[in-house]
């Protein structure tokens, strides 16, 4: 790719439905989930860095979270770790590192990226994420990836696009890549009929939550469309050196004074030329517990073991997870997610997963 593509992780979220495993300082992105070698964001960083130099890779993260990242990544330059003052949701986030970036690398193409999915394979990924580069240069849209939804998912905001985009891709030949298509309506987390209507209609795909575009339609965006955080933006970036200094008193109060709204809600869904590339390159969000059962094969048992010797009797469908590598023995257990670490011992069925962030 021009050496004028910039990919921006997004890093700053704190994993909760991962506890215990997760924690505040070292969240979901920082964990080994799925590779015993690396973590997510290591994962993250490595599926990119063929399209992009190093220099050219962003993190978006809190003060809190900084030091395991840079930890975590330490060929990044440490001036590409991007510490938001306090979390203002993803338009603010999305916007101040807009700033940032513009400085260094004027005129860039950004691609927004979540630290913590999983990609089966990243091959197709990066020819998608080319695709969407082109038609947000050459066509100054705001350009997002939408997956072929497999099953009818409650847990995923879709988008809505002409009838017959999901069949298309079932046309496409090996390595082929399908055209960029308008998003006609983003739609929220649905029921579960709502959800088993989008699969069976063949014009909703997954909402990713990446996207792609150019920092000057961005900006433009925001002024015409969220123009209480352009001002604010307008003030950091007279700050100059300071809006890189995270206890910076008048970047504090300029950020504290953002709203709270994601990119989706402030930019996306009112922006008049979203456009999204159906994909299907094996992704997974990784959301909570239960997802390990799509990454990992099941034991005789249909259960997920990781870090122990589990020894279940008349039990199935566990997720079983050690980091003390203390054999686990359970018995008449079903649809249980058991985790245990050093300061912790975590007991919950499969149903309460997206509530374990309730015990905090």
């Amino acid at each position: 790719m021009d050496n004028n593509l910039v990919v921006l992780i997004m890093a700053g979220g704190s994993g909760e439905r991962f506890w215990p495993l997760s924690t505040k300082e070292r969240p979901k992105q920082l964990l080994k989930l799925v590779d015993k070698e690396k973590s997510l964001i290591q994962m993250t960083v490595e599926r990119v860095a063929p399209m992009v130099p190093l220099s050219n890779i962003f993190i978006a993260t809190n003060s809190v979270q900084a030091p395991a990242v840079m930890q975590e990544l330490p060929e990044l330059p440490k001036e590409n770790i991007i510490i938001e003052p306090a979390f203002k949701d993803t338009a603010a986030a999305i916007g101040f590192a807009s700033l940032i970036i513009e400085r260094v690398l004027p005129g860039s193409t950004m691609a927004v990226l979540a630290s913590d999915h999983l990609i089966k394979d990243n091959q197709n990924f990066r020819a998608v994420l080319a695709k969407g580069v082109l038609c947000a240069q050459n066509q100054n849209a705001i350009v997002t990836l939408g997956i072929k939804p497999t099953y009818p998912e409650t847990g995923y905001g879709y988008l809505e696009t002409p009838a017959g985009t999901v069949t298309s891709l079932e046309n496409l030949g090996n390595g082929e890549v399908a055209e960029p298509v308008k998003v006609l309506r983003f739609c929220e987390k649905p029921p579960i009929e709502q959800a088993r209507q989008y699969l069976e209609g063949g014009s909703h795909l997954w909402n990713s939550g990446m996207f792609i575009f150019r920092t000057e339609v961005m900006m433009d965006a925001f002024a015409r469309l969220l123009p209480a955080h352009y001002q604010t933006l307008q003030q950091i970036a007279s700050l100059g050196n300071d809006m890189r200094d995270p206890v910076n008193d008048r970047l504090n109060r300029l950020f504290s004074a953002f709203q709270k709204i994601s990119i989706d809600f402030g930019i996306m869904e009112k922006f008049e030329n979203t456009m999204v590339i159906p994909s299907d390159f094996g992704w997974n969000d990784i959301g909570s517990y239960p997802a390990l059962a799509d990454v990992f094969p099941g034991n005789q048992n249909n259960s997920v073991v990781n870090g122990t010797n589990a020894k279940e009797l008349e039990s199935s469908n566990n997720i079983v997870i050690s980091t003390t590598g203390k054999q686990i023995s359970i018995l008449g257990i079903h649809d249980t997610i058991i985790v245990e670490t050093p300061d912790n011992i975590l007991i919950c069925s499969k149903k309460e997963a997206q509530n374990i962030k309730k015990l905090l």
